[in-house]
């Protein structure tokens, strides 16, 4: 039983003893202590002075008198105006930390019985990952770790937006400018070799805007006549015919990215239970547009396209199939939609993208009741904010992107020089030292990222991510090898964790207190969607164990029954680190 659930039976005996009548359930309110006065839990008198008709402070003091007679977990009380404080006992908080120890994943929920499929990372294959990915694929992957933390059921999928005019614009700029180019011959990882031609097109094609432009042409009209342009819009259209040439290098080109893609994602630590490609929804999606077009859902304009009205709620008319039949992201999300849940049932679908894309998934829902599926209903939009630079926002098309592989070989480059700056690696061997500085970095990054709440716009700082000292993902990692490294000498020492019969200090109740608010911030960061509530508990846990441990004796403690239940407190703490950390996708290091 939680501890806001004992209180509140406790109370609600307490004032059916003393007034003879069983309060309704909104009087019985309890709240955590307020840290300036003594006490775990503190509940509120004035909505029990309708039945006991005293003042506050009476109300009180009668009813802790009774709560503390008949409560053996409560050790005192204290009334403050409105307000009955209540400490529970040492032993009780022992019993918890008992708790603690016997759970293996603590704070973890059973098997919910619900389904939750969540779609994340939903590459181009025109241009490698970059940072803004990487939010997106540490959130993904955090979310899932979280949402199964809450007992639920986790398909994680992947969308490959593997086809349209973005990626036929690094294909026409390969075929022009790329004199043969592959991986192999260059020394590239695919998807940045890819990326090249992209930005190549962009350049190539500005330029060829300017020069209609410099001819009279109004931009609007350049921008549309521009002979790069043409040329890109009518490969996708004989690609949507099938054209064999335009498949080959299609398959051909998309396959070094792929390459690359994969590397990528096993350094990050994430992977997929399933990976859609656009490639293959997109024609389910314009099934639906053809059943939407019969049932009049949809409409068909003069010119061939095909529109959603959605004025009638307060949106406006949206694209589904252009005039000449090929299809927009839109069409090809209806598809994949409708198959996600033939194939797995979901009781909610995730969709973690950027919040531009708001309105798009606004829509899509939308569609989706309107052509007739319940489960719509049960889409859900985690919408992040923007990752943005000292020097401002990013742009792919001009290559301004902070590419996801440079970034974090960064990040291990900094782990490292701040490492040797540190010292203390003189007994580790240069293979330990390079797998330290891999956790670090990777460490550093995913937690400075990840502490953030989602739906917030935030500044990388790749030098603060990195401090050893601050609010970062090397001072939890720090603290873990800490305690690993004294239970390590506890073990040569001959001392074993074990519970007593003896009282634990207030440094040591702090921690035990702190931790026992693990499965509730279990459960709000699923509500929330938000790891940062896991990463914050982490680094509150771990800042209170140093403090404890800068404090308080554990080996040098001469008594043994004392050492024995605090290596239990240290093991514990430890435990947590490990679980919380995990959800984030964290390395924690046994030795630094």
């Amino acid at each position: 039983m939680m501890l806001e659930e004992i209180i509140i039976h406790s109370l609600k005996k307490a004032v059916n003893a003393v007034y003879g009548v069983e309060p309704q359930k909104e009087m019985l309110q309890v709240q955590a202590t307020r840290k300036e006065f003594e006490g775990d839990l503190t509940a509120v008198m004035f909505p029990l002075l309708k039945l006991s008709r005293k003042s506050p402070e009476q109300t009180g003091q009668a009813i802790g008198e009774r709560m503390l007679a008949n409560e053996s977990r409560i050790e005192s009380f204290q009334v403050i105006k409105g307000f009955l404080n209540l400490k529970m006992s040492s032993d009780y908080w022992k019993d918890q930390l008992r708790e603690i120890e016997r759970s293996r994943e603590y704070g973890f929920a059973s098997d919910s019985g619900k389904t939750i499929v969540i779609e994340f990372s939903s590459p181009n294959t025109n241009k490698p990952l970059h940072l803004g990915h990487i939010r997106n694929n540490l959130l993904g992957w955090s979310v899932s770790r979280l949402m199964e933390a809450n007992g639920h059921r986790v398909i994680r999928v992947n969308l490959v937006n593997d086809r349209g005019i973005h990626i036929c614009k690094s294909m026409l700029a390969w075929q022009k400018y790329g004199n043969g180019q592959t991986p192999a011959s260059t020394g590239m990882k695919g998807d940045h070799l890819v990326g090249d031609y992209y930005v190549r097109f962009d350049k190539e094609y500005k330029e060829q805007v300017r020069q209609l432009m410099r001819g009279g042409m109004e931009q609007e009209i350049a921008e549309r006549e521009a002979p790069l342009m043409k040329e890109a819009q009518e490969m996708l259209v004989k690609w949507e015919q099938g054209d064999s040439a335009i498949l080959s290098l299609w398959k051909t080109m998309n396959g070094w990215v792929y390459d690359g893609f994969e590397s990528t994602y096993k350094r990050m630590g994430v992977s997929f239970h399933k990976t859609y490609y656009e490639s293959e929804t997109y024609l389910l999606g314009k099934e639906l547009v053809a059943a939407g077009l019969k049932k009049g859902v949809f409409y068909r304009k003069d010119d061939g396209s095909v529109w959603c009205d959605l004025t009638p709620d307060g949106l406006d008319q949206k694209l589904l199939l252009r005039s000449d039949g090929t299809s927009v992201y839109m069409t090809q999300d209806l598809g994949t939609a409708a198959r996600r849940y033939d194939e797995y049932r979901f009781d909610s679908q995730i969709y973690v993208v950027g919040n531009e894309q708001n309105y798009h998934f606004q829509v899509l829902k939308l569609i989706l009741k309107k052509l007739g599926f319940p489960w719509a209903e049960n889409i859900i939009h985690l919408s992040y904010g923007m990752v943005e630079l000292p020097e401002g926002k990013m742009k792919s098309r001009e290559g301004t992107v902070v590419d996801a592989d440079d970034l974090m070989d960064n990040m291990v480059i900094t782990a490292r020089e701040t490492s040797l700056e540190l010292g203390k690696l003189e007994d580790m061997t240069p293979g330990e030292q390079t797998i330290l500085f891999e956790t670090l970095g990777m460490g550093a990054l995913k937690y400075f990222i990840l502490k953030v709440d989602p739906r917030k716009t935030m500044l990388f700082d790749p030098r603060e991510s990195i401090d050893f000292n601050g609010n970062t993902g090397p001072f939890i990692q720090y603290t873990y090898a800490r305690i690993c490294s004294i239970l390590r000498k506890a073990i040569e020492l001959g001392y074993q964790p074990e519970m007593c019969d003896k009282p634990m200090i207030e440094k040591e109740l702090r921690l035990v207190k702190l931790m026992t608010q693990y499965p509730q911030v279990i459960k709000d960061s699923g509500v929330a969607y938000s790891p940062a509530q896991v990463a914050n508990f982490c680094f509150e846990l771990a800042k209170e164990f140093n403090q404890y441990y800068h404090e308080t004796s554990v080996l040098k403690e001469e008594d043994q029954c004392v050492r024995a239940q605090r290596l239990v407190l240290l093991k514990q703490v430890a435990k947590l680190l490990e679980l919380s950390m995990n959800i984030l996708g964290i390395i924690l290091p046994e030795k630094m």
